[in-house]
């Protein structure tokens, strides 16, 4: 496949110069999505305009260019509202609840795992908020990438818009997120569409260096994000989540890790994974691999995918702390790897999976687990399938950028002593 467009490709090579144009010897950023020293790889990659890597670029900078002329949303945007009557509460429905077709308003509405009711969506917050960490995360990238200042500014509108300024800001929990009419105002399930504020903080280190995010913004947004890690860690509305023992406490331990290490927690950080990955992995991976709460799960497939992703997060975030996850196992044997092995022969769209799966999922979200495993361990089985089954129409594609394995120079490229930097804070 093409890049995805003539223009695109046509301006790839300035897009490299603009990039060793802009200071290789800049102070790394604190991020945590991605370990750092890939990123600054990605960069050099970049300037030299590595033919492969400029595919992924290629559309990270379209999508960064759709971001820089979209309008900023806000939880003021939303026609409906919470319980709460008040619009700064982040609002939304669970996806899989429906209105009860027995009774004459719906009410109380019933579950249908997996089958999403397409109505859960409209106006509410949910599609927003994925929107607003999105966009403030290419903007970001691309401001990183190319120096512009017009990416950086966009980012910090985006930014303040859903979470800083008085008007529009959202209220720093999820009292009300992922409500079932007739039933509750609010669930702990709601914790896990917070997941997608994990890309704020990094999007923030990326453009921090610019005049667009002041000190002002900083010490507002650090004192937001104080406010929902205390809600996160001390309201019972999250804390119920860790009754789940499935992707809902794996997502909601990401949150809890990085934004420890965000605020410069990390002594709790290190003492809360040395604690939770051990137990993460006897409750959810079993000997063989298999990821027995998720293969309940009517999508299994998917699922099984979503809980692994929040895993290899976890792996990267120990990096940062000294807790190597990839040499922990559960009692009985499994890990990171085996959960891994269990679901990589399903890369192949080809080989059927043979448990529940109410629509088929996503199987290129493998692709980046097994780069990721690759860049690890150097497993050949590992690069096959990435050879065989990455191209350029995979969703999230850019992620191969952090993760390109298939570049031989990436590895011998690292800067000296570009290990992970002592935390700053947004």
């Amino acid at each position: 496949m093409k890049y995805r467009s003539a223009l695109m490709g046509a301006v790839l090579w300035f897009m490299g110069s603009l990039v060793a144009a802009v200071a290789a010897d800049a102070p790394l950023p604190q991020i945590y999505l991605y370990p750092v020293k890939n990123l600054v790889a990605a960069k050099q990659c970049v300037a030299r305009n590595d033919p492969s890597i400029m595919a992924p670029y290629a559309q990270l900078m379209e999508e960064a260019h759709k971001a820089l002329l979209a309008k900023p949303e806000s939880v003021m945007d939303k026609p409906l509202v919470a319980a709460s009557g008040n619009k700064h509460d982040f609002f939304s429905y669970g996806p899989y609840w429906w209105p009860d077709p027995k009774k004459p308003d719906g009410l109380p509405y019933i579950k249908r795992d997996g089958h999403i009711y397409p109505k859960s969506k409209i106006g509410t917050d949910s599609v927003a908020f994925w929107h607003t960490c999105n966009n403030a995360q290419a903007l970001a990238y691309a401001y990183y990438f190319t120096g512009r200042e017009d990416y950086a500014k966009k980012a910090a509108e985006v930014i303040r818009v859903w979470f800083l300024n008085p008007e529009t800001a959202m209220n720093p929990s999820a009292n009300y997120g992922q409500a079932i009419p007739g039933l509750i105002n609010g669930r702990g399930e709601g914790v896990i569409e917070m997941r997608q504020l994990t890309r704020i903080p990094d999007a923030i280190a990326l453009i921090e260096l610019s005049g667009a995010w002041t000190k002002d913004d900083r010490n507002a947004f650090r004192h937001w994000l104080e406010q929902y890690y205390d809600w996160l860690t001390h309201i019972k509305l999250s804390i119920d989540e860790t009754s789940m023992e499935n992707n809902h406490m794996s997502w909601r331990d990401v949150q809890l890790v990085q934004f420890s290490l965000v605020l410069g927690k990390a002594d709790y950080a290190r003492a809360l994974l040395q604690q939770e990955m051990p137990r993460l992995l006897d409750m959810q991976v079993k000997s063989k691999g298999e990821q027995e709460r998720e293969l309940v799960r009517t999508d299994s497939l998917g699922y099984s995918l979503f809980n692994l992703e929040a895993l290899f997060r976890l792996a990267i975030l120990g990096d940062y702390v000294g807790v190597d996850y990839w040499k922990i196992t559960a009692k009985d044997g499994g890990g990171l790897y085996a959960a891994l092995d269990y679901l990589a022969p399903y890369t192949d769209p080809g080989n059927p999976w043979p448990e529940n799966e109410v629509k088929p999922a996503d199987r290129k979200r493998l692709l980046p687990l097994l780069a990721q495993a690759y860049a690890q361990n150097k497993d050949i089985r590992y690069k096959g399938l990435l050879d065989k089954f990455c191209g350029d129409g995979d969703n999230e594609y850019h992620w191969r950028l952090f993760w390109p394995y298939d570049a031989p120079r990436f590895a011998s490229d690292q800067p000296k002593g570009a290990t992970q930097p002592a935390a700053t804070h947004p």
